[in-house]
């Protein structure tokens, strides 16, 4: 189970679902604010369950941004069959902001910086 407020309510990651709507998910690969692992048989990131308001349809997210908002290009992204990119992390235990004193200040500013490309996302009417 999730402990601290970084990891249950900031997003670790963005996934799509086959609709091309959006959520963001936690270290547990729930959506945000979730922290009970009992609650993770409910919800899979692979299955959509429409009965869950945490899906959202945006605006101008394109390949690019998305390859922005990743770790990394290659292993920060994955696939659908169809070669579109269906899922994004955007640190991994290396670039965890929480995690490193080294160079916390550094992962610190890449994470927000990334934040705030995907507060300007415009949900699509």
């Amino acid at each position: 189970m999730l402990s601290d407020f970084f990891s249950i309510n900031l997003p670790y990651g963005i996934s799509r679902t086959e609709d091309d709507e959006w959520f963001a998910f936690n270290r547990e690969y729930l959506p945000l604010g979730w922290n009970e692992m009992d609650l993770k048989d409910t919800f899979h990131i692979e299955e959509k369950d429409a009965s869950l308001p945490v899906y959202t349809k945006y605006n101008r997210i394109t390949e690019k941004l998305l390859r922005e908002l990743a770790w990394h290009e290659e292993d920060g992204i994955q696939y659908d069959d169809e070669g579109k990119i269906k899922t994004v992390w955007l640190y991994n235990g290396e670039t965890n902001p929480m995690g490193h004193d080294r160079h916390k200040n550094t992962y610190w500013k890449i994470y927000f910086d990334k934040l705030k490309k995907i507060s300007k996302l415009k949900r699509r009417n």
